[in-house]
């Protein structure tokens, strides 16, 4: 469709589709009647096999009317895919109107051939009800095709068809008007025949297209097109299937995709957002839902295995994972949390259930170590206000800038949880240290810590590079 004007008006998309249809009613009756009566006053066959096809061509604009007001009615409760069927089922109506006539024709035509004259009187007035007829045909045609293109309308299309198919019959019978013109009546018989057999060729591409779309048969290249959308969206594993069911102008898609089981819930969910938009940019018609299904990936690590596993059995995330690799096999250690009041019983059996569904999961494991802590996420905590806070802060940070490998201790954090404290200190050391030395020195510095200060539930340094 080419560019047009913008006039600051929005197009009612079921107004527009109702108006050319309800015109394409006006359009068949007038033509329909006209051949209708130079067809009579004639005797004309070809002209009457026009006027029936063009009679049903009424038909079929009235049954497209009614089919798209209908189809443009949004999804209720009986109808959760909405009412586009109602477009296929007008146009497979139309095509058995459409065969049955075609049938009578022929019939007429070949008995006028073979066993009875008649007679047939070519005048001006028939001609001139062809022209007019092949004038509006056109017009028609073009409008219903600009309209149904415009918003996937297959019973508009079906119009268009019949129109078209209309413009071609018309210039066969307007050739036998000339024939009979000259004295070769029979010539008329001849052009309904003709004209029926293009009517069923017609019928015969409208109806399998029809019965295809009440099957839900996939427009030719769709799926690929959908599968080639879904595996480009980044963070797509793998497209595991895909229904597609067309229902008049839409097409409603159900997929399956697999994301990393290690992918947050909030990033899967993206995902299926950056799908249904791609999809959505190339297919506007297109009403998908997607389903997104944890697989797992071939770079997924040991400890991402592991965090799934314990995530699995309902508790948070481990913390201090170690997996060092040696000889083929692996050496695993960790600290998990459980609840508060669990016992220890308990937290051993479920331990147990951890360690048997990793060594299940990886075999090659030699040592397999995991501490069991109790989390108090529940108790009231207290950010130091008594004295004993402010001088345990004062002896923490006292002992960390006596160390002869930090440059400075920048803050000190307590946090009362119960009885005991969450220690986090922040230090620069040298910047051209190693990572491995940092590590070393912090790891000592906590030791010491915990050595000096039993009254610390955890502590965390976070080391800074010297300006």
């Amino acid at each position: 469709m080419g560019p047009h004007r913008d006039t600051g008006l929005a197009i009612d998309p079921d107004n527009e589709k109702q108006r050319i249809a309800r015109n394409s009613v006006f359009a068949a009756i007038f033509i329909t009647s006209l051949k209708l009566v130079v067809g009579l006053e004639t005797n004309s066959l070809g002209l009457l096999s026009e006027a029936a096809h063009s009679g049903l061509d009424f038909l079929a604009a009235l049954m497209t009317y009614f089919a798209v007001r209908l189809s443009d009615r949004p999804p209720d409760r009986e109808h959760t895919y909405g009412h586009g069927k109602v477009e296929n089922l007008s146009a497979f109506a139309e095509t058995l109107l459409l065969i049955i006539t075609c049938g009578w024709i022929i019939y007429e035509g070949t008995q006028r051939l073979l066993y009875r004259e008649s007679h047939v009187e070519s005048s001006i007035w028939s001609f001139v009800v062809i022209v007019i007829a092949i004038g509006v045909d056109i017009s028609r045609s073009r409008a219903l095709k600009r309209v149904a293109k415009k918003y996937n309308s297959q019973a508009l299309e079906a119009d268009a068809l019949h129109f078209s198919s209309d413009v071609w019959s018309s210039l066969v019978v307007f050739s036998g008007l000339v024939f009979v013109a000259i004295g070769y009546v029979w010539v008329d018989a001849v052009a309904a025949i003709l004209v029926a057999l293009l009517v069923l060729f017609v019928s015969y591409r409208l109806g399998r297209r029809t019965i295809d779309a009440l099957m839900d048969r996939v427009p030719e290249g769709l799926y690929e097109q959908v599968l080639d959308t879904l595996r480009q969206v980044e963070g797509v594993e793998e497209v595991r299937s895909i229904r597609l069911r067309p229902s008049g102008a839409k097409v409603f898609v159900d997929t399956t995709i697999a994301v990393r089981r290690t992918t947050p819930f909030q990033e899967a969910h993206a995902i299926m957002d950056n799908i249904e938009r791609a999809v959505h940019a190339r297919h506007k018609e297109i009403d998908i839902v997607v389903h997104a299904e944890p697989a797992e990936s071939n770079d997924e690590t040991i400890a991402d295995k592991i965090r799934l596993i314990v995530g699995r059995n309902g508790l948070n995330p481990p913390h201090n994972l170690e997996v060092h690799y040696i000889d083929g096999q692996y050496h695993i250690a960790f600290d998990v949390e459980y609840g508060e009041g669990k016992s220890f019983v308990e937290a051993h059996a479920l331990t147990d259930q951890i360690e048997q569904e990793i060594r299940r999961e990886l075999p090659s494991i030699a040592h397999l170590t995991v501490h069991m802590e109790e989390d108090q996420p529940g108790q009231k905590t207290i950010i130091g206000h008594r004295d004993d806070d402010k001088l345990l802060q004062q002896s923490v940070k006292a002992l960390v800038d006596a160390d002869e490998n930090v440059v400075a201790c920048t803050s000190v954090r307590l946090l009362r949880v119960g009885e005991r404290f969450n220690l986090a200190v922040n230090c620069t050391i040298e910047r051209d240290r190693t990572l491995e030395e940092v590590h070393r020195i912090v790891s000592r510095l906590e030791t010491r810590l915990y050595d000096q200060f039993p009254q610390l539930r955890r502590v965390v340094i976070h080391a800074e590079p010297t300006g």
